[in-house]
């Protein structure tokens, strides 16, 4: 069983956090429910998720309406222990003792719901993947 101190801290990051890495920490939020620490951001956020993503996470029942890009900072790289990069290329700070995964997907932005099904698609499984690795069953 984890507790607040123990159950491990995760860092979606893409360059706009729009798209890709707010879909990964709804998932990761999702079914890992308490177990698991979740945060995105992004190296030049935008100044809103993008409609397309929010559409089709409501498709799988899951509201990210209310979510606001966030800027990527030290501290939220710096108290993670996984941080998964999307895109972000150079931009992610790197410190020793952490975990990074670098998750290769197409970028949501200007597509339309159809375009990002698939994306949203991969990220669950991937997610699902993460959640199997850290040793937690995911809720759904």
């Amino acid at each position: 069983m984890t507790t607040p101190a123990t159950r491990p801290s995760v860092l979606f990051v893409c360059v706009h956090n729009a798209g890709r890495s707010q879909m990964g920490a709804a998932f990761l939020t999702h079914l890992g429910g308490e177990r698991v620490e979740v945060r995105s951001a992004g190296s030049a956020p935008a100044d809103s998720v993008n409609p397309a993503v929010v559409e089709a996470m409501a498709e799988v029942g899951i509201d990210i309406s209310a979510e606001t890009p966030k800027v990527l900072t030290t501290e939220a790289v710096r108290s993670s222990d996984v941080v998964i990069t999307m895109g972000c290329g150079d931009a992610c700070p790197v410190f020793p003792g952490k975990r990074y995964l670098d998750w290769q997907l197409d970028d949501p932005a200007g597509q339309g719901v159809d375009a990002v099904r698939p994306i949203r698609d991969a990220i669950e499984g991937r997610v699902r993947g993460l959640l199997a690795e850290l040793g937690i069953t995911a809720v759904a």
